[in-house]
């Protein structure tokens, strides 16, 4: 998982995250990654819209957020 986050990180990538809370909670969180260190990464949240430190282990599944060439950013 690190190597996937690593990489969207290096290519400056949008990605969608399933995640577990401390608390067990799951939630699927679509953000940036800003920088990482042991073991965490801090990230741009585009569903909570700010800023949110995320732990690796805690990462269930990535998956890169495809933009169409036509789309209006």
């Amino acid at each position: 998982m690190k190597e996937q986050l690593i990489k969207a990180m290096q290519r400056n990538q949008i990605i969608d995250l399933m995640y577990m809370s401390k608390g067990g909670e799951i939630t699927k969180r679509r953000v940036k990654i800003i920088k990482m260190t042991d073991g965490i990464f801090q990230a741009y949240c585009f569903v909570k819209h700010a800023k949110r430190t995320f732990i690796i282990e805690n990462v269930l599944a990535t998956s890169p957020v495809i933009r169409k060439e036509n789309e209006v950013v």
